[in-house]
This record gives structure tokens, sequence and C-alpha cells, in this order.
């Protein structure tokens, strides 16, 4: 086996208005693709959907939406969002939901990095 250091800080913001006043910071950090991933919609709903974008328009970044992520996500459900990062050059995984959503992004941001199924 390869020797490796592999880092994935995660940084999970709550309370009302933490995305407006935490996302503009984080977003300055990182380049102009961005993987919106979210699981069944609540987010539209809710209005979140709707802030985030208005966030992401602002920082001026590209969004591209991972959705559908379920609850205990499938390999598959995996594998289709490590393509769509790779496929799109994603910079940033903004993991919007629960502890599904989350750790899924977790394992799709490393499996795009790799060349090989982990």
């Amino acid at each position: 086996m390869n020797i490796f250091t592999y880092s994935y800080p995660v940084k999970v913001y709550f309370g009302e208005k933490a995305a407006a006043s935490s996302l503009p910071a984080e977003l300055a950090k990182v380049g102009s693709n961005v993987l919106l991933a979210y699981g069944g919609g609540s987010i539209k709903k809710n209005g979140v959907y709707d802030e985030l974008l208005d966030i992401l328009k602002k920082a001026g970044k590209s969004v591209t939406e991972f959705t559908g992520i379920m609850s205990n996500p499938t390999y598959a459900t995996v594998q289709e969002g490590a393509a769509l990062a790779k496929e799109k050059n994603i910079d940033f995984i903004l993991a919007v939901g629960g502890g599904s959503v989350i750790d899924c992004c977790k394992i799709v941001s490393a499996q795009a990095k790799l060349d090989k199924d982990i």
C-alpha cells in the first residue's frame, strides 16, 4: 500500500441565517465550481434552496446540483456524486441536510480525487 495523508476538514454551521453570515467567507477561499448536494428537496420547500442559490450567485460561483441523497446512501449514489464532481471539476461541496447528506458527501469528495474505487 502507498503511504499517503488524506485530510477532509468539515465545517457544519447551524442556526437561523447561519448560511448568510458564514458561507460568503468560506466561498471566498475556494474555486468557482460548487456542488450543491441535498436530499429529497425539503430545502426547496423551506426556502433554504433559494437563499443558498442567492449567496452562491453573489459569490460568482457555478453551481452543479447533486440531489436525491437518501437516508443511508447507496454505493450507486456515492459513485454518481463522485462522477459528477469529476466531470464538473468541483472545487467545493456544499452538503445541505442531515447526517446522510453530509456523510455521503465526505465519501464523494474522497472518491472524486482517486482513480480507483474506495
